[in-house]
């Protein structure tokens, strides 16, 4: 456990990498760079790092952040691939609308922290055909265009992958999934 000093140490440097990233990002998005846009964008990334930094950067060891990064950084081909799988499966829906079965899945998820569960229902939003319609505690609502998506939802793949970022256990088939109208 951390000292206070510690603790205080890390909240500081927390802070100012999430300063850095988020005015960076603001600048790339923006593409102005008068003095105006470049001193809103510094009061807004200052007032967002100060309020929400821990949710970026937790107090982890450094090896234990580089690690999640890592992993992060090789979990993207395999998301941008399901991505562009699902991208060529809604163009087939698009093109054989009788194909289409709209339903809502139910699923239990292992995942136990906040950002993991973050990043599961941004990575089902992301992929096309489906979208993360709630997290009600472990469970999460999903909406599938059709059984083919609900299907691949549910072998729990995705959770898997995401769940070894973060390192928190591996899927449990058939963790109680529900697929609902």
């Amino acid at each position: 456990m951390p000292s206070r000093r510690e603790q205080k140490y890390y909240n500081n440097i927390s802070r100012l990498v999430t300063f850095v990233l988020l005015f960076i990002f603001w600048m790339l998005l923006s593409g102005h760079y008068d003095l105006f846009h470049l001193s809103l964008g510094f009061l807004c990334s200052i007032l967002v790092a100060f309020v929400s930094h821990d949710l970026l950067i937790t107090n982890i060891h450094a090896q234990h952040r580089a690690l999640k990064t890592i992993r992060f950084i090789a979990y993207l081909p395999w998301l941008i691939y399901q991505i562009i799988l699902s991208n060529i499966h809604v163009a087939y829906l698009v093109l054989n609308p009788k194909s289409i079965h709209p339903t809502v899945v139910r699923f239990k998820t292992k995942l136990h922290s906040d950002l993991a569960r973050v990043t599961l229902a941004n990575s089902i939003t992301l992929t096309p055909g489906t979208i993360t319609m709630d997290i009600e505690g472990d469970e999460f609502i999903v909406h599938a265009l059709s059984k083919k998506v609900a299907d691949d939802l549910l072998t729990g793949e995705m959770e898997d992958r995401v769940a070894r970022i973060y390192h928190e256990g591996e899927h449990r088939p058939g963790a109680s999934p529900k697929v609902g109208e």
